[in-house]
């Protein structure tokens, strides 16, 4: 018959609960053994072996039932010959059992059909050999007890396909939605990197420009101007890297940008010293302490200190000028940690404070956050304190 040496749509499941797909078959071939030979000997059976001795029945039924174990390899074969044992020792619940597995298991029509009949015809095969009193009624009874598991067995197979299908469909519109987010986001990116070069970038470009021709157009200009200028010219070229780095992050592969040039600094811990130089060319009072190594901490790890250190000048810088600012960086055994203090302000604000977006100890709380690290930032004796705490894993150069 064809569609007997195969499964055609059914699956290999998982028990659920801590009961294998084995242990469930074995229980259930038991149970159905278990009634078989129960039956036997409760009321006289309708096969071909009536009138035999009731314990040859018997073991006629067990084995039948006992085929059940095999359902799942072979649902085919094992429903021809369950419906053999029940045209000989008719046992109902085996049969049931072997046309719901034959329902649950093939998805063609025709191979249902066939082995519908099959069943059917043992049916009628067990109703003439059984009692000649047979009317109607039972033969609906045998015929629905056939058809039935069949029936519900197909219903339930179709109901976990199509199960299967939506979950898969929702999968594949989760994926979807996704790719579409981060194309969004790759746009988006891309809009900002524009913005970011011709706002930003345009307006320090002529900063620089500026100050370079200050500088540079006058030779009798004032000593103090001129360092001003010069002053002001490397901040512009220094935001103007920093700016293009930035770029490169949004747009990775936008024409320029990914990693600086070898000539251009790079922000970690060496670069710290240039900070606190800087500042004192400025006017304003900084020092600088480094306890250990933090120069063999990882690349990520001293961009971090970086940028820690960087905003903790520029916000001592804007909201507390005239105060002494002290930077610690000291290596420990589990980690890093950075203070940056100051005192209170000493002079007073100048009215073209550069503008704050707030977003400063923002990002250094999420910088650190993606290190396992710690962060924290408040007023400390009159000042503010900025103090970081960064993890390391076993970086024994760092100690």
């Amino acid at each position: 018959m064809t569609g007997c040496t195969g499964r055609e749509g059914g699956e290999d499941r998982v028990g659920h609960g801590g009961w294998s797909v084995g242990r469930k078959d074995a229980l259930l071939t038991a149970v159905v053994v278990v009634i078989g030979v129960s039956d036997t000997w409760l009321k006289p059976s309708n096969g071909l072996l009536t009138g035999l001795p009731t314990p040859l029945v018997a073991v006629a039924s067990g084995l039948v039932g006992s085929l059940l174990w095999w359902r799942r390899r072979n649902p085919c074969a094992v429903a021809l010959a369950v419906m053999t044992g029940y045209v000989v020792a008719f046992t109902p619940v085996a049969l049931a059992v072997a046309m719901y597995t034959v329902g649950e298991t093939y998805r063609r029509i025709r191979t249902l059909v066939l082995l519908g009949a099959a069943g059917c015809a043992a049916g009628v095969l067990v109703l003439w050999a059984g009692p000649p009193d047979w009317d109607l009624r039972d033969a609906g009874f045998t015929f629905a007890f056939i058809l039935g598991p069949l029936v519900v067995g197909y219903v339930v197979a179709m109901r976990r396909d199509l199960a299967l299908e939506a979950r898969a469909t929702v999968e594949a519109l989760e994926r979807e939605q996704h790719l579409l987010v981060e194309r969004a986001q790759v746009v988006e990116r891309a809009r900002i990197a524009r913005e970011l070069h011709d706002v930003v970038a345009h307006r320090v470009g002529n900063i620089v420009l500026t100050a370079g021709a200050l500088n540079a157009g006058d030779p009798a200009l004032d000593p103090a101007v001129a360092r001003a200028a010069e002053l002001i010219r490397g901040e512009g070229h220094q935001a103007l890297e920093e700016l293009r780095e930035v770029l490169g992050v949004l747009t990775p592969g936008r024409r320029g940008g990914g990693p600086a040039p070898a000539g251009s600094p790079q922000p970690d811990v060496s670069r710290l010293q240039a900070l606190v130089d800087h500042e004192g060319r400025l006017g304003r009072r900084t020092t600088l302490r480094v306890d250990g190594h933090p120069e063999a901490l990882p690349h990520t790890v001293q961009r971090a200190i970086h940028r820690i250190v960087q905003e903790g000048l520029t916000n001592a810088a804007k909201h507390a000028p005239g105060a002494e600012v002290g930077v610690l960086v000291q290596c420990r055994v589990d980690g890093v940690e950075v203070w940056v203090t100051n005192g209170p302000a000493t002079g007073s604000r100048d009215g073209d404070t550069p503008p704050s977006g707030g977003n400063g100890l923002i990002g250094l709380r999420e910088r650190v956050g993606l290190l396992d690290g710690t962060f924290s930032a408040g007023p400390c004796d009159g000042g503010y304190r900025i103090d970081a705490f960064i993890p390391h894993r076993a970086t024994p150069a760092a100690h």
